[in-house]
């Protein structure tokens, strides 16, 4: 059975894994179409890619999601409440005091983000703070420690910088294959055609098992050891209930940052078969059976 521990290790070998992973493609990619155009500046030019992603992934990837959200930092003397209850649990779980961040956004959500606990930010909503009773929201204040404590941040958000330079580049590659990219083609026009289009295709299939490879298991973990920070299981039970049965849409939602959120920030939203197919979030039912069968 998973442990605390085993989990956290195992998300930094993840981490290192979907990097590596991220390289690999990306440099299969360059060869391709540098062999097919016979330019292997192409090649050169994706191998400076991979690894200046790779590296903003690592360091810069924290400040790339807080500008994708439009969260904005807080201060203790802007909101003394939000501050101390963040301040109380991390004392009480033995964790750096974290950056305090607000979205304002009138549904109910939040994330933490960051490489590491010295480097870490917890983000909430404007909504999350109106809605939310106390022991509601210092349950969801402790899931997201419990993210931090465990690990999950930096591979969440090393996914969110992968995920959209995967795209990128495959959508490059498309542009390349479609109008010939200024170059001579060392193959068949038409070879080089299909596997940019293929290319194009498998790109959002391809982001999509990156973000899956994030287990679900994290968020019934994160649930679990948050309930436990805070001895009360039913404070995250009933917000979860709250977040899920409110239709609030989230303006800066986006499938690069779905999965860090407590819940799916794409409510009042219309899903399609394959955002169904592909959820990143157990359903809250279980959360809540899993919280209610608690016993500290």
């Amino acid at each position: 059975m998973a442990t605390l521990y085993s989990q956290a290790a195992s998300n930094v070998r993840r981490t290192w894994f979907l990097m590596a992973l991220f390289l690999i493609l990306i440099i299969g990619l360059g060869y391709v179409f540098s062999y097919l155009y016979d330019n292997y500046y192409i090649l050169y030019i994706a191998v400076a890619i991979a690894f200046i992603q790779s590296f903003a992934s690592y360091w810069f990837s924290d400040k790339i999601v807080l500008s994708m959200t439009g969260a904005k930092l807080v201060s203790e003397e802007e909101n003394r409440e939000l501050y101390h209850i963040v301040e109380n649990l991390t004392i009480a779980s033995g964790l750096p005091m974290p950056k305090i961040y607000i979205m304002e956004e009138a549904q109910p959500n939040a994330f933490a983000t960051g490489r590491d606990e010295k480097h870490a930010v917890v983000a909430v909503t404007r909504g999350l703070l109106e809605k939310l009773e106390k022991v509601e929201l210092e349950g969801v204040i402790a899931h997201e420690l419990s993210h931090i404590k465990n690990k999950d941040i930096l591979l969440s958000t090393v996914v969110v910088v992968l995920v959209g330079a995967i795209a990128l580049l495959s959508d490059l590659f498309f542009r390349i294959s479609f109008w010939g990219g200024g170059g001579e083609r060392k193959k068949g026009g038409a070879l080089v055609l299909i596997l940019g289009i293929a290319a194009a295709i498998l790109a959002p299939l391809a982001a999509a098992l990156i973000q899956l490879a994030i287990s679900r298991k994290r968020e019934f973990l994160a649930d679990a050891s948050g309930a436990l920070m805070t001895r009360y299981p039913e404070g995250l039970a009933s917000a979860l209930q709250k977040i899920a049965g409110d239709a609030s849409p989230m303006k800066s939602a986006n499938n690069s940052t779905a999965h860090l959120f407590i819940s799916s920030p794409f409510k009042g939203k219309k899903k399609n078969i394959l955002s169904k197919l592909f959820m990143t979030h157990p359903p809250t039912e279980e959360r809540i059976e899993a919280l209610t069968n608690m016993r500290i």
